[in-house]
């Protein structure tokens, strides 16, 4: 018998390295561009010079935050699109140079399927592993590369684990390898869309040549995203007609959206030191909670402990002998929103290519939630769901046919 539903269900949301809501003020500096200031920016009239020039200042907003100069800001549709622009726009107009490129095996599925589109044309890629940390080895990267790399796209942090990589490091390593060959390759591209509301984006110290941002995981909209490229680096555009963003993303700007990226970047950033603490210490409670009530289960990804090397807001659990789906459908009868991994791959049935690539069986992966903590979070909501995911546990443990053998000391 699963728990009695409540009364009157309560909405716990912990799935916010999916999507996240539009913060307050967010949505009070767009408003405008909805219905008053909708003018198209390139129009050459007053209203469409006003219009322009918010967007020009919401450019160099970012800019600011990044470190870097305005003219190296395009805006796109989101980290989807500036994955794509970044990975193949650098490829093709650069491929007489060399066709190897050097990723992950945990990377977004905006960077592998593009990476994989590409090696159907002739590129080559090296896909590094990771231990089961999902972290990488620099001796492994440093080894991959070649003469002819042209290309590294290496995460900030991951999207199902929460890990966060050493992507200084690598740009330090790529510094090193530049001046060794007397070359301006490889370039190193950067996906920091889980990455952007809680560490630190300057490009300088990350020596990185090209990253990707997008709205909806910082509490801006959805639909709006950022690629940083730096001076001199020759992107070929992905999208032809009107010549916007510089000649390399064709189309009307999205004016509320861009104005919304920059306010909720700003907050953001502003924020991240206190938020980040309180995420950290709601986590811990979280899993403690977890150990309490529910036996066989097991952290996926970093430790906790170590903040430089996970994200604050992850907790990546395995429930052994249960499939993480049927858990997913019976928390949501109950409220409670969650995730089995990538929002991207949410259709699919296919086991967690990050969990995979860190080692774990496919029984493993399949029984893992992903539950990722936002603003609106507070101990009560991790209450609510310890007062009902344990009894949902135990009763699809009861049906389930698979039996795990359970290492405590993974726990």
């Amino acid at each position: 018998m699963f728990p009695n539903k409540p009364k009157e269900k309560k909405l716990v949301y912990l799935d916010h390295a999916a999507t996240t809501y539009v913060d307050k003020e967010v949505k009070a500096v767009m408003n405008p561009y909805y219905t008053e200031r909708f003018a198209n920016p390139s129009g050459l009239y007053g209203i469409g010079r006003e219009v322009s020039k918010d967007v020009a200042n919401a450019r160099k907003s970012i800019a600011q935050i990044l470190g870097a100069q305005a003219d190296t800001i395009i805006f796109t549709s989101g980290g989807t699109e500036s994955d794509n622009l970044a990975i193949q726009g650098m490829a093709y107009p650069h491929k007489r140079n060399g066709k190897h490129i050097i990723t992950t095996k945990i990377e977004h599925p905006a960077v592998l399927e593009t990476c994989k589109f590409l090696e159907k044309d002739g590129f080559e890629i090296t896909y590094l592993n990771v231990n089961k940390e999902g972290q990488i080895d620099l001796k492994e990267f440093k080894n991959a590369l070649r003469t002819d790399t042209i290309l590294v796209s290496i995460m900030y942090a991951n999207n199902e684990i929460g890990t966060i990589l050493p992507i200084a490091d690598v740009g330090r390593e790529i510094l090193k390898w530049r001046k060794t060959k007397n070359t301006v390759y490889p370039y190193f591209h950067s996906d920091a869309c889980q990455a952007a509301g809680v560490l630190d984006l300057d490009v300088e110290k990350l020596h990185v040549d090209l990253l990707t941002i997008n709205g909806s995981k910082i509490y801006g909209p959805k639909g709006i995203g950022v690629l940083y490229k730096r001076r001199k680096v020759d992107l070929h555009s992905l999208i032809h007609g009107g010549g916007q963003e510089m000649g390399l993303r064709a189309g009307t700007e999205n004016v509320p959206g861009i104005i919304g990226l920059a306010k909720a970047l700003e907050l953001s950033q502003e924020n991240k030191g206190q938020e980040n603490k309180r995420l950290i210490e709601l986590r811990q409670y979280f899993w403690e909670e977890l150990q309490k009530n529910i036996d066989k289960i097991v952290l996926n990804g970093t430790k906790l402990d170590d903040e430089k090397t996970r994200l604050p807001n992850n907790l990546n659990v395995t429930f052994l002998d249960i499939e993480g789906e049927a858990m997913l459908l019976y928390l949501d009868e109950y409220g409670i929103v969650t995730s089995t991994g990538s929002a991207c791959s949410s259709g699919s049935l296919d086991a967690s290519h990050v969990l995979i690539a860190c080692g774990l069986p496919d029984e493993y992966a399949h029984g893992s939630l992903r539950f990722t903590l936002g603003k609106r979070n507070t101990k009560e909501d991790v209450d609510y769901v310890i007062k009902y995911l344990p009894g949902i546990v135990e009763k699809l443990r009861e049906i389930s046919p698979v039996n795990l053998k359970y290492d405590k000391s993974k726990s």
